[in-house]
């Protein structure tokens, strides 16, 4: 692989992708396996280590940097993983062991806001410097560009986009709050409210179940979406609210943050892409007037590829230097 390259990794509770990224933004040698969350943080980080050095394997030379997007709370100053619920983690130094290992420098952010950072750069929000990123799979997040500068926060976790909250004593919410967009459209929710329905024994609930190939458990916002794109009532009814929900978050920001571009992305926004139309007009019917006209409501770009794509890009900014 010619020219500089930094290695961007993607941690998941279920996934751990990998890729080298050059200056172009353009992901090269993917790489992806599963996450053995009961391995442990020295397990993970070791699944990782291995990963770069793969990726250093098949590009030839070292890389410039790491980049690793995590689910959880980072510390900025450190790398440090603050907390990730969906691994287990509390306080643990994932950036030092990573470059203790490799010697090369590494940088940590949050996984949501690693893809945001890839979409300003490389994808649907390239050139802009007022930008808001919503990314709708199984909870909900995003990233915040404002005055040309990615937004981080007085303690680095700006982007809880999800926990706006748009129904005062709405659905209990993961947070411990109610009434939060993400208990409501977030796949998570979408789910939940269909079983909540399954269960109260809900007229025309069996569409669902049956698209969940009948069992409860595992019923699930793709099993509400197939229900709903067969014409079932109740599948819909629950995609309404949760439209509603999105709706009414974004129209929030777009006032708060008056972006030139609405990016939205993620499983959820992927499966039913009407709820990009659905947003598009909501915030053009209630937004500020001003901010609404200037505003464009997009889909993202890069797909699962945003975040390798923006951990990578943002080792070789940071701790990679400027191309």
């Amino acid at each position: 692989m010619k020219g500089r390259w930094a290695a961007g990794i993607d941690v998941g509770g279920t996934k751990i992708e990998a890729a080298a990224v050059d200056a172009d933004g353009m992901a090269h040698e993917a790489i992806r396996t599963a996450t053995d969350v009961a391995a442990g943080p020295k397990g993970i980080t070791a699944a990782i280590v291995g990963a770069v050095r793969l990726l250093t394997d098949r590009a030839g030379s070292p890389p410039a940097g790491i980049g690793i997007g995590i689910a959880g709370q980072i510390d900025a100053a450190t790398g440090s993983v603050r907390f990730a619920p969906n691994l287990g983690w509390h306080d643990v130094p994932l950036a030092s062991h990573i470059k203790t290992a490799l010697g090369v420098a590494v940088v940590v952010t949050n996984d949501v806001r690693a893809a945001a950072f890839g979409e300003w750069r490389h994808g649907a929000g390239r050139g802009l410097d007022d930008l808001v990123c919503v990314y709708v799979g199984t909870g909900i997040g995003g990233g915040i560009v404002s005055g040309g500068r990615l937004l981080a926060g007085c303690a680095n976790t700006a982007g809880e986009i999800g926990h706006i909250v748009v129904e005062v004593d709405g659905p209990a919410c993961t947070c411990g709050g109610r009434g939060c967009m993400e208990a409501i459209a977030g796949g998570w929710a979408i789910g939940r409210a269909a079983r909540e329905a399954i269960e109260g024994t809900v007229e025309g609930s069996g569409a669902i179940l049956d698209a969940a190939g009948g069992a409860i458990e595992a019923v699930s916002a793709e099993a509400v979406a197939k229900a709903a794109a067969a014409g079932d009532a109740l599948a819909m009814r629950i995609l309404e609210k949760a439209g509603d929900a999105l709706a009414a978050g974004c129209v929030s920001l777009v006032n708060a943050f008056n972006p030139c571009r609405l990016v939205l992305g993620g499983g959820v926004i992927d499966g039913m892409p009407r709820l990009i139309d659905r947003v598009r007009e909501e915030v053009s019917r209630y937004a500020l007037p001003v901010a609404a006209a200037s505003v464009e409501v997009v889909a993202a770009d890069l797909g699962r590829a945003a975040g390798v794509v923006g951990a990578g890009s943002l080792a070789l900014e940071t701790v990679g230097g400027k191309p």
